[in-house]
């Protein structure tokens, strides 16, 4: 992890899995870095987050981990910075989970050990999903951060491997824990650090016992207490689990 001094970090990708259902295509590289359309995975949600100017980046690694900071750099070279409306070049942190505790501490362990080197509102994606038309938006990270609440997720309509959805959503905007009509966790979501913090978690900033904890806990608790909004997105989104779908996304 990087020294406390430095720019606190707009985005977090989530690239620790190991990708047991993509096997054996992840036994020597890390899902996040299979190639889509030409080029990494991760690389997809990484330019669009620079697009919309979030260009101070944290990775999170455990399986192959190495290779993703080899591959994926300090200062990734990928020739966004025309594209960009800044002249900020992508700055990226890695946070070396497999390299510090032997393995991944899923998603909200990761966010905890992160958290030292977040802002206080910032966004989590994982690095496996394709959603090549998603726009992170200086917009929506103001609305959230004026809203008080301590999240906001994208929902998408439920794909064949999860017909039953994981949350619903009311029509105030607030996310639902409990619903008849339910849709699909995108990955995509805005939060703010006391997310992390008690009541809904009561692991130490920094992780520093690499306490392993998925998000979906502390989501539902949040959703309890009316803490969580949320909306629909409907363009292209694919969950790439599966070699099937890989293939799929590639034309194959």
């Amino acid at each position: 992890m990087p020294s406390p001094h430095a720019a606190a970090c707009q985005a977090m990708i989530l690239a620790a899995g190991r990708g047991e259902r993509m096997r054996p295509l992840t036994d020597h590289t890390p899902k996040p870095l299979l190639p889509v359309r030409g080029k990494p995975l991760m690389q997809w949600p990484m330019e669009a987050l620079a697009r919309g100017g979030f260009t101070r980046q944290l990775v999170n690694t455990a399986w192959l981990g190495g290779q993703i900071e080899s591959q994926i750099g300090p200062q990734p070279a990928w020739g966004l910075r025309e594209a960009l409306s800044n002249s900020e070049q992508i700055a990226v942190t890695y946070s070396h989970e497999g390299q510090d505790f032997g393995g991944a501490l899923e998603t909200a362990g990761g966010i905890v050990r992160a958290l030292p080197h977040l802002d206080e509102v910032f966004w989590v994606l994982a690095g496996d999903v394709f959603a090549p038309d998603f726009m992170f938006t200086q917009d929506a990270m103001a609305r959230f951060a004026a809203s008080g609440k301590l999240g906001h997720i994208w929902l998408v309509p439920n794909p064949p491997h999860n017909p039953n959805g994981d949350f619903g959503l009311a029509p105030s905007g607030l996310a639902l824990n409990q619903a008849a009509l339910r849709y699909t966790f995108s990955t995509i979501g805005l939060y703010r650090r006391a997310l992390f913090a008690p009541p809904y978690c009561a692991i130490p900033p920094g992780n520093p016992a690499g306490v392993k904890a998925p998000l979906a806990p502390l989501l539902r608790a949040a959703m309890d207490n009316q803490q969580i909004t949320a909306e629909l997105y409907t363009g292209p989104w694919t969950d790439v689990g599966t070699p099937e779908r890989l293939a799929q996304l590639n034309g194959e």
